[in-house]
């Protein structure tokens, strides 16, 4: 008899009885609405219809867990199992998993997704072994832009002395320095606090995160910059992983890949679908100048260039820029 799928908001005092021996736990950050919320579901449906039952899923979103990086730590930990995790955080892990958000690296998110289905993803995964964690796949993050309290940000000049949140990711501090900003990490869950207490100017993110975390309404001016890339790594435990049977497995690979379809795709509809709400509702958008952001942002290549030579002559031949 199949056991009934349990799809549980966790607090840190309910995690110790939740977790019997069976139970999957999967944490994630996103809000209700957010496509990484609406796969992480799927993803629980599909996992234990696969295993017929035998194990249960509890979903723990809105960060009810910890910020991504005490996610990372918990599923090394075994304290939980999976987690659709960030790019920046990642990279804390996996360095190079940072390299996916060289500015400007992708034109479009179907150029992403070839990239990380491939060998780079292959790569990762390796990498994120060593640490104690087993990617499972690659979900999406979107292309980012920037919000401001007061004004667009057409021009790289507009960011100077900008206090701007970053993900907890060197690459994207390392942009918005080269852009003349004043950048500083700090977690998601954190953000809408320290937007409106006015310790940052504003942020960048995609549009679907801006709008399910409503972000447009702190900060209304969107400026379309495009600056770059971010995925969303789905990432089990290794010890948990190792201890699985290959059917168990399979099933954790499938249901990854089935439900990153649905997010993929709800990302990628999302800033023809978003722009038009986003402006009903207040947001005043602007277009960058993408060929001064790009001039602007040529010596971050330089930087990593000189750390991973090969890794980024073959993301940049991958992504077409060369």
């Amino acid at each position: 008899m199949k056991k009934t799928l349990i799809l549980a908001l966790l607090g840190g005092t309910t995690l110790a009885g939740a977790a019997a021996a069976e139970d999957v736990i999967f944490a994630h950050g996103a809000n209700p609405g957010n496509p990484r919320y609406v796969a992480a579901e799927k993803w629980a449906e599909l996992f234990a219809a696969c295993t017929d039952g035998a194990d249960t899923v509890n979903v723990a979103p809105s960060a009810t867990l910890g910020d991504d990086a005490e996610m990372l730590t918990s599923a090394a930990a075994g304290v939980i199992q999976v987690t659709a995790n960030s790019q920046g955080a990642m990279s804390q892990i996996v360095p190079e998993i940072g390299l996916l958000g060289l500015p400007f690296l992708f034109n479009d998110l179907p150029s992403a997704w070839n990239v990380l289905d491939g060998d780079v993803g292959v790569m990762l995964d390796s990498r994120a072994q060593n640490a104690g964690l087993k990617i499972l796949g690659f979900w999406d993050n979107g292309i980012r832009n920037i919000t401001h309290v007061s004004k667009s940000v057409s021009e790289p000049g507009d960011l100077a002395g900008m206090k701007i949140r970053t993900p907890p990711d060197q690459m994207t501090v390392d942009i918005f320095q080269a852009l003349g900003a004043s950048p500083a990490p700090l977690a998601w869950s954190e953000l809408p606090t320290a937007l409106q207490s006015g310790v940052f100017d504003g942020q960048e993110n995609p549009l679907v995160n801006i709008y399910t975390a409503k972000l447009h309404e702190i900060t209304p001016y969107v400026t379309m910059t495009g600056h770059k890339y971010e995925a969303t790594p789905v990432v089990a435990g290794l010890v948990w992983w190792s201890g699985l049977d290959e059917a168990t497995q399979a099933c954790a690979l499938a249901a990854t890949a089935e439900a990153g379809k649905l997010q993929r795709q709800m990302v990628f509809d999302s800033d023809a679908e978003l722009r038009p709400k986003m402006e009903a509702e207040g947001a005043i958008f602007a277009e960058a100048d993408k060929a001064a952001y790009q001039q602007a942002t040529a010596s971050v290549y330089d930087k990593y260039a000189a750390q991973y030579p090969e890794l980024v002559d073959a993301l940049k031949k991958a992504a077409g820029l060369e």
